[in-house]
């Protein structure tokens, strides 16, 4: 599924004291426990990015005491997320991990204690910081003398000696990239998007105005509802809709033999008539109408909007057309949801995936289970986590923080269900397990206690998760040691069990189709169960269960058996359809044959190149299995956009901008990996043993799924930043058919042709679909391209990825304003020129400076 890259820390050595107190912040930590003052105020400035000429970095941490009391010099722990620190200066201080990406520091033998007004410095020893993601988070205090009091602490982070030259060049990159861009005039480019099978200008323009009815089928009413409502901000009032009638009309009608998701739309002078055979084909026709409005028609009553004359046919390539969204990690709230599945339907995506359980937390009410999210979806600071999770990503020593805490009543998520059900969207829930369990795993002992101090043992230990007497020692990718279910426990199943009929019920109350649930499957590290009694027991009574390994089909199995007998299947990451075994001395996995005939859905995402799985898709998908092609080079929507200092997001999978989903070729992506820094294919050499797709492999290739996972996302903002524009890429390479530089053999005609369709891309989506998604359900918080720039013969030239976005500069060290010079021709480069883009609304990207 993923795999985070935690930066390292190395506290070290220098420690001095000063009486400064610096006011000068860019983060802050809001959240305040039980409503105490800040005790102090934390600096860390990063002065060396390239330490003894290596990819270490030196940090200062300035620690300041902004209470009345004294700091001691011992009984204190400072506490913050992020990192896999290593011990530093003993006689100083230490760090120690507690669990998972939550550390704390301590003070050593050699500490002073620092009086109100003083401050302390630490020196910061650390890996290469590669952009804003690295630096620690979610600082706080706790003093001996009373745990369970916590201190938020302020922080400001000075991250000024990340750029180095690498920025300069990326600007140039980007650059070169954007020069590629031919320009597309407006009457060649389709008005529909994603690209439609088959788009014909033909005859003159209808003129939409309030007078306009609907004129429906009875069987497609819902969506003639939706679609008046829809034209309300246009048209200013909901047109009217009738069986029949005579006059300008927009007209829903049924033809039979056409595709489940088809449908045909033509427009002339007298009508829009829409055909198709279902509702969801009813649907998509109207989505089509939707994108074939202005955006400008979007942003107030207009009254009347014309509408070109058309006539397209029109059918997605993939039944399966999906977005993940991790709410687990970092929580969202409930209208950001909403807006997700707008944006989701407005492009014709079918699949929601619902990452909401996690390690970190459990963010639907289960009604039979209500500690699942009374304690599974709290995190603040805790010495015991009986009634909340230890915070994580950030989240900060409070449960106001509404990043960390939060959760979907089974109120919220029935009307989550019929949101999605009347935009066609079907909702695939995710129980995380065996591993990525820890909330419900936290939340089940939260349970067990408070039965058995009841009195009741047999009812405590019914849902139980985890074996108590379990002396197995491991460590998560994510850096948690009791994060896995124990599957060899009964009870683990009778847990499983219950919460699928929790959900079933839920399903079935809000009229929403229900068909597979996802298990998660991914990432159970080393170590787990081998110290278990119950797994010995297990072991010593099924002859099936030789090794800790095998317990990994007995799980699976058992899971699938119950899914089965409840008209469901099962769906996860590969790892549920892969095999351990030995092959040439190593260990590597393999399709399980066993499961390949049982209808498993996988997510493939493992395809990095260099990692011996770059065809591990193909792999699974030739052996049987029903594939969702999720790699992490292309659809990872939340690895950031490139390699800028600046640009938020992870990288441990490569960096994902609009045109990697873009360039993706569904049945030959071996054929265009790229190195991220050089964007050139990888070495033929590095895969040339790859297996590649067969024809009956390819049946079995059931869509595309871009997962955007929330480590980085404490906000909707910082959600939307990855969401958009890059869905637009996958929305357009899941629904259009396969493009002609996909099916070109010759590399070079095939980069020119792609060239022409990447250009024609950008011109729609920097023309139409960016000013649409600033007013569309709200308006979306979509990434705004950095400047490419470029300097030659003295000046500096600039360009821009999506036409009709502008570019503004300085060139007297001043931030670019929504004010300044519109950019037109290279700029003499005498001193620093700042670049920005803008928006036509005033938003703005990132700065980017070229100096002399």
């Amino acid at each position: 599924m993923r795999t985070c890259s935690l930066i390292l820390l190395i506290f070290c050595v220098s420690l001095t004291f000063s009486c400064s107190n610096s006011s000068d912040t860019n983060t802050t930590e809001s959240a305040a426990t039980n409503g105490n003052a800040k005790r102090l105020k934390i600096s860390l400035e990063l002065v060396d990015n390239n330490y003894q000429n290596q990819p270490r970095s030196r940090s200062v941490l300035t620690i300041t005491n902004t209470g009345d009391e004294d700091l001691p010099a011992t009984g204190w722990k400072l506490f913050f997320n992020g990192g896999t620190p290593a011990p530093f200066d003993s006689t100083v201080a230490n760090v120690t991990l507690f669990n998972g990406d939550l550390h704390y520091i301590s003070p050593g033998p050699n500490f002073k204690a620092l009086s109100p007004g003083q401050s302390t410095k630490l020196e910061v020893l650390a890996g290469k910081i590669r952009n804003k993601t690295d630096f620690p988070v979610g600082f706080y205090l706790v003093l001996d003398k009373n745990p369970e009091q916590a201190f938020p602490v302020e922080v400001a982070i000075n991250s000024g000696k990340i750029f180095d030259k690498s920025d300069r060049d990326l600007a140039e990159t980007i650059f070169n990239e954007n020069q590629k861009i031919q320009t597309i005039p407006d009457d060649k480019l389709p008005n529909v998007f994603p690209t439609p099978v088959s788009y014909q200008a033909q005859g003159t323009p209808f003129v939409l105005t309030d007078q306009v009815v609907i004129i429906s089928e009875k069987e497609f009413r819902p969506e003639a509802e939706f679609l008046s409502v829809g034209l309300t901000s246009v048209l200013g009032k909901k047109l009217t809709i009738q069986e029949s009638g005579a006059g300008k009309a927009i007209v829903l009608q049924k033809k039979a033999g056409l595709g489940t998701e088809a449908y045909e739309l033509t427009i002339n002078q007298d009508v829009i008539r829409l055909a198709a055979t279902t509702r969801a084909g009813i649907f998509y026709g109207i989505q089509s109408l939707q994108t074939l409005l202005p955006a400008a028609a979007l942003t107030g009553k207009t009254g009347s909007v014309s509408l070109p004359g058309v006539a397209i046919t029109d059918a997605p390539r993939f039944a399966y057309r999906a977005l993940m969204m991790d709410i687990a990690r970092n929580f969202q709230p409930k209208a950001e949801v909403f807006k997700v599945l707008d944006v989701m339907a407005l492009y014709k995506l079918n699949t929601f995936h619902f990452h909401f359980s996690e390690d970190e937390g459990w963010r639907v009410e289960m009604p039979s289970l209500p500690e699942l999210t009374e304690v599974g979806a709290k995190r603040a600071h805790t010495t015991d986590e009986t009634k909340r999770l230890i915070p994580s990503y950030g989240s900060g020593p409070s449960t106001s923080n509404a990043s960390g805490t939060g959760f979907y009543s089974k109120a919220d998520f029935i009307e989550i269900l019929k949101y999605a059900r009347d935009r066609h969207i079907e909702v695939i829930p995710e129980i995380e397990s065996p591993g990525h369990a820890r909330a419900a795993i936290k939340a089940m002992d939260a349970r067990y206690n408070r039965l058995l101090e009841a009195g009741n043992k047999a009812e405590a230990e019914r849902y139980l998760l985890r074996d108590l007497a379990d002396k197995s020692v491991y460590r998560s990718v994510q850096g948690w040691n009791d994060n896995v279910i124990n599957v060899s426990l009964p009870s683990t199943y009778i847990f499983m069990e219950r919460v699928v009929d929790d959900l079933r019920a839920m399903y079935k109350e809000a009229d929403a189709p229900l068909k597979t649930i996802h298990f998660g499957g991914d990432e159970v590290p080393e170590g787990v169960w081998q110290k278990s009694l119950a797994v010995q027991k297990l072991m010593a009574s099924n002859s099936a269960v030789k090794t800790t390994d095998d317990l990994w089909y007995y799980y699976f199995g058992k899971i699938n058996q119950m899914l089965k007998s409840r008209g469901l299947f099962l769906s996860g990451w590969e790892e549920i359809g892969l095999k351990k075994v030995t092959q040439n001395g190593k260990v590597t996995w393999i399709p399980n044959k066993a499961f390949a005939s049982e209808n498993f859905r996988v997510n493939v995402w493992k395809n990095s190149p260099g990692s011996g799985a770059e065809d591990l898709a193909y792999r699974m998908a030739n052996a049987g299995y029903k594939v969702i092609l999720t790699g992490v080079t292309h659809m990872y929507l939340d690895l950031a956009y490139n390699p800028s200092s600046e640009e938020p997001g992870q990288y441990w999978g490569g960096y994902v901008d609009t045109d990697k989903p873009f360039s993706f070729i569904p049945y030959n992506y071996l054929r265009n990996l790229k190195d991220d820094f050089t964007r050139k294919r990888i070495a033929p050499s590095l895969i040339k043993s790859r297996e590649v797709i067969t024809e009956a492999g390819k049946a079995n290739l059931v869509g595309i799924e871009a997962p955007l996972w929330a480590e980085t996302n404490r906000t909707p903002q910082q959600f939307e930043y990855k969401l958009l524009p890059k869905l637009l890429a996958v929305a357009e390479r899941a629904w259009a058919k396969d493009p002609a530089w996909a099916l070109e053999k010759d590399n070079t005609k095939s980069d020119q042709l792609y060239n022409q369709a990447w250009s024609e891309f950008v011109h729609v989506v920097g023309k139409r679909e960016l000013p649409r998604l600033d007013v569309y359900a709200g308006g979306y918080q979509y990434r705004i391209p950095a400047v490419g720039a470029k300097v030659s013969n003295g000046k500096v030239a600039a360009n821009v990825q999506f036409p009709s976005l502008i570019i503004r500069y300085t060139t007297d060290g001043t931030e670019p304003t929504a004010q300044s010079a519109i950019y037109s021709e290279p700029v003499n480069l005498t001193g620093t020129v700042k670049f920005k883009v803008f928006t036509a609304t005033g938003r703005s990207g990132q700065t980017v400076s070229i100096a002399k």
